[in-house]
């Protein structure tokens, strides 16, 4: 049985994943600031949470999986400076809190469906779980953690040793306005607000009665509260984005762990950053890309997951529309194949023990790469290898897809319409066909096939993964 390793940020090195209870794993996901749509780059690190859970059941273990939604408390800088994201963007676009977050809510989960990720098990919203977390604010109080200062209630990161853990921070080295802005009511420039009063933010749209006046919480402490409630005070995972490290993450640690008085989270993974022209996509610089634009630009939603799946999870991934358009024309290459493999598989009954063999073989293979800190590079690299191999019968593949599939979930054994897929069938064949020769070494049928296809007004071109047809 295959060993499931993972990178854990908080040791930076890779570590035998050990759940706490036997089968089970707990695992919290940051979810979406819910005041605008989710960007692409926003989607990448669900997509890959959504790999990490699936391979977590690969190799058998019952995952509860819980997501917030941030619909109060996220201030637009780090410092606890700013306004609040959802009041912003309720005044920008003259609706109400409320308005905003249940129609970004809804498109958010409208782009992980067609991404064909998994809806978490808890979908737990901030401002449904205000009492939790003044519950959690009065422990870290009690504790000798935070204190009161013009009405807000901060916490002081000088009350704990290992501050900045993850992050490799040192408290010495954190100089004031290095990292977050000068607050006056702050007594280290890098505390942070637990709860905000009507004293600093008048004109708040959501606020709430607490022993420290009418305000609402900071956006850290509605992490620790939540994901507390529905999976303990310890707990097995903790994902998010690479962006999240530095401050939101350090500080969800902090209040937690001072707290409770004991370790929190046993693994803390990130997914790295999808990069533009222009560097990070980001929703406050107010250029980004959605997938409703992907998909103007004749890119399926699939097909941007595959595009992820090709990148390790921790390494920054380039976006382009013409890498996007490659993985478009691949991933139709590939359903093309499945199809027709699906249809020749259905005509055969059961495999022989040579096949059961190799498509144990196979398995034993995938689910590697994947315990190997979900190596989807590899795994997909495996799949393109398997389907385009003319030694394994079609119902090996189709065996082998159906359970690749279990994690990639990019539709192999679904019909779905193409994009582009306007290709006459017969030119199709002469492409499977120089495909199977390519990989058999037959160089001159090859180019034969090559020259009919041209003769039937079309070029054909070698992608990674597969072929691109293109009209003469």
């Amino acid at each position: 049985m295959n060993k499931l390793v993972l990178y854990n940020t908080l040791s930076r090195t890779k570590e035998e994943f050990k759940p706490i209870e036997d089968g089970r794993v707990g695992m919290y996901a940051c979810g979406p600031t819910v005041y605008n749509y989710a960007h692409i780059g926003n989607l990448r690190t669900y997509i890959f949470e959504d790999v990490l859970k699936k391979t977590f059941r690969l190799f058998g273990y019952d995952v509860r999986h819980v997501m917030n939604i941030t619909d109060v408390g996220h201030l637009t800088g780090d410092g606890d400076d700013g306004e609040d994201k959802m009041g912003k963007a309720a005044r920008e676009k003259n609706k109400s809190v409320r308005e905003i977050a249940d129609f970004y809510t809804s498109a958010f989960m409208n782009d992980i469906g067609e991404l064909n990720i998994d809806k978490a098990d808890v979908i737990c919203k901030a401002s449904e779980h205000i009492p939790e977390m003044i519950d959690l604010i009065r422990r870290i109080d009690e504790n000798g953690h935070a204190y009161v200062s013009d009405g807000n209630v901060y916490f002081s990161i000088d009350t704990i040793s290992d501050y900045g853990k993850l992050a490799c921070l040192r408290l010495d080295d954190l100089q004031s306005g290095k990292r977050v802005g000068i607050d006056s009511a702050k007594r280290n420039p890098n505390d942070f607000a637990l709860w905000f009063t009507k004293s600093k933010f008048q004109n708040q749209a959501m606020k709430w009665d607490s022993p420290w006046g009418v305000g609402y919480p900071g956006w850290h402490i509605e992490c620790s509260a939540m994901s507390m409630k529905y999976l303990g005070e310890h707990f097995d995972v903790h994902c998010g984005g690479v962006d999240a490290i530095p401050v939101h993450h350090t500080n969800e640690i902090a209040q937690s762990e001072a707290a409770t008085g004991r370790k929190w989270v046993n693994y803390w993974l990130h997914g790295e950053f999808l990069l533009s022209e222009k560097g990070k996509m980001s929703k406050s610089s107010g250029e980004f890309t959605t997938l409703a634009s992907l998909k103007q630009a004749g890119i399926s939603p699939i097909a941007y997951r595959y595009f992820c799946l090709q990148s390790h999870y921790r390494k920054q991934l380039q976006f382009s529309l013409d890498a996007l358009k490659g993985c478009q024309t691949s991933l139709n290459a590939l359903h093309d194949r499945m199809d027709r493999i699906i249809e020749s598989a259905s005509r055969c009954q059961t495999l022989s023990e040579e096949e059961t063999g190799a498509l144990n073989a196979l398995k034993d293979e995938f689910a590697g790469y994947l315990g190997d800190d979900i190596s989807t590079t590899r795994a997909v690299s495996l799949l393109n290898k398997v389907i385009s191999n003319p030694s394994l019968s079609d119902l090996v593949k189709m065996r082998f897809a159906e359970y690749a599939d279990s994690v990639l979930s990019l539709d192999l054994l679904a019909k779905r319409e193409r994009v582009s897929d306007d290709i006459p069938q017969d030119v199709r064949l002469l492409a499977e066909e120089r495909l199977k020769a390519k990989a058999s070494k037959d160089f001159a049928a090859a180019d034969d096939l090559r020259d009919k296809i041209r003769a039937s007004g079309y070029s054909i071109k070698d992608v990674p993964g597969g072929y691109e047809l293109l009209k003469n």
